[in-house]
């Protein structure tokens, strides 16, 4: 039996883990020579490919050079250049960068960053306000501004009260209405969202109008909001990001996933210039005292640099236009089939439920889901009954074929 403890994975139950030899492209190929379509991107990582030419060779050759640096009193080359990209690429407004180096530490970097902001401004504020069903990671702050559940019931002792807000649901103004009664108490120091779709929570779609909306309350009261990008980031909504589907800057961006193109880990927090200048003083007490010890790893931010390069020497909208028509084509033909409901799409995210009397995360309907569609040699892992194709941008419409033939094939 292998000494690996994997993630989400109740080892009782599950089956024995693919071993995985090799990736290129769109697949991943077996140790027993089994090709697989990793119709997921690898947990939403993989943007242009697995192993993107131009990407493995920034990491080769930033490799030949440097290896980690403290970020303490140093700096290098690949971390001031990928600063000032991502600021020329980020939402307007969006002016300094905070490495981390994961989806999890990138939204506990943006929650400390907004407390103690209000903090160092002489205000009081500690409220943060979040969204029913979402998900921001699985660190303790970071599970506290998620949807409650069996995946951190045990660790319940440990976490801090939110206000919550229902789940936009039509033109969301149950939200909206929500929103605005909670930041006119004075005391909203933050909301985080994930804009326009809720990954985890059931790939929960709402339209930018309500994103719009929730902007402008934060607008009105002065409440900081905070955009976890970690998900719905380069490209996956059909644009860079989802607030460019609403017009509108957070105060705070989160991104990590797509950052790299999905080879190596790395995060930023992208913040406005009022939040650092809070935390910018001869006072050494308004020091923002976060770090890790892989913080802005040379060769991590190398790969980052070389994922922004190709958005700007391809043509990124006309790629993800393509990939958003074709997953659009095969939803439509799918929400016919009268097993299935709730069809919805955003960009390059395709999502439909499987009608089923069992349904929920801890379902049987989930599991026999996932391992059908691996005899079909489709990498897909569903959410309850939900069912998602988020591929890479590099597939072709016969790999989005073998995709959704392997969904309609499923039996129940």
């Amino acid at each position: 039996m292998s000494a690996v403890w994997h993630p989400f994975t109740q080892h009782a139950t599950e089956p024995d883990p693919l071993r995985i030899a090799s990736s290129e492209g769109a697949y991943l190929f077996t140790e027993d020579g089994r090709t697989i379509l990793d119709g997921i991107s690898s947990w939403w990582v993989v943007t242009h490919g697995h192993r993107q030419p131009e990407i493995v060779e920034a990491i080769q050759q930033t490799a030949s050079r440097l290896d980690q640096v403290i970020f303490a009193g140093l700096t290098h080359e690949p971390a001031e250049e990928l600063a000032e990209a991502l600021v020329e690429v980020a939402p307007a407004g969006l002016s300094r960068v905070f490495y981390s180096d994961s989806g999890s530490t990138a939204v506990e970097v943006a929650l400390k960053m907004a407390l103690g902001y209000w903090r160092h401004a002489g205000d009081g504020r500690h409220r943060i306000a979040v969204i029913e069903d979402s998900y921001h990671g699985d660190t303790i702050g970071t599970m506290s501004v998620g949807e409650r559940s069996v995946f951190n019931a045990a660790y319940d002792p440990l976490m801090f009260a939110v206000d919550k807000l229902p789940c936009p649901a039509d033109d969301g103004q149950a939200t909206l209405q929500a929103f605005e009664a909670l930041a006119e108490t004075g005391e909203m120091a933050a909301l985080i969202l994930e804009p326009l779709v809720l990954g985890a929570g059931g790939m929960r779609m709402y339209p930018p109008e309500v994103l719009a909306g929730l902007r402008a309350i934060c607008d009105r009261h002065d409440v900081l909001m905070i955009a976890d990008e970690v998900m719905t980031g380069w490209g996956r909504t059909g644009r860079l990001w989802a607030c460019d589907h609403a017009g509108i800057a957070p105060d705070i961006l989160c991104t990590s996933k797509g950052l790299t193109g999905g080879v190596v880990p790395l995060a930023v927090t992208l913040a406005s210039e009022r939040i650092f200048q809070a935390h910018y003083s001869t006072d050494r007490r308004r020091t923002f005292y976060h770090s890790s010890s892989y913080t802005a790893n040379p060769i991590a931010c190398a790969a980052a640099l070389a994922q922004v390069r190709l958005w700007r020497e391809r043509d990124m909208a006309g790629i993800l236009d393509n990939l958003s028509r074709m997953q659009g084509d095969h939803l439509a033909d799918l929400q016919r089939d009268d097993r299935f409901e709730n069809a919805r799409q955003c960009g390059t995210i395709a999502a439909l439920d499987l009608k089923v009397s069992d349904g929920g995360y801890l379902a049987e309907t989930g599991p026999r889901m996932r391992a059908h569609f691996l005899r079909q040699g489709v990498l897909l892992r569903p959410l309850g009954n939900t069912v998602y194709v988020l591929p890479p941008y590099c597939v072709t419409s016969g790999d989005l074929d073998l995709a959704w033939s392997a969904i309609a094939s499923f039996e129940g």
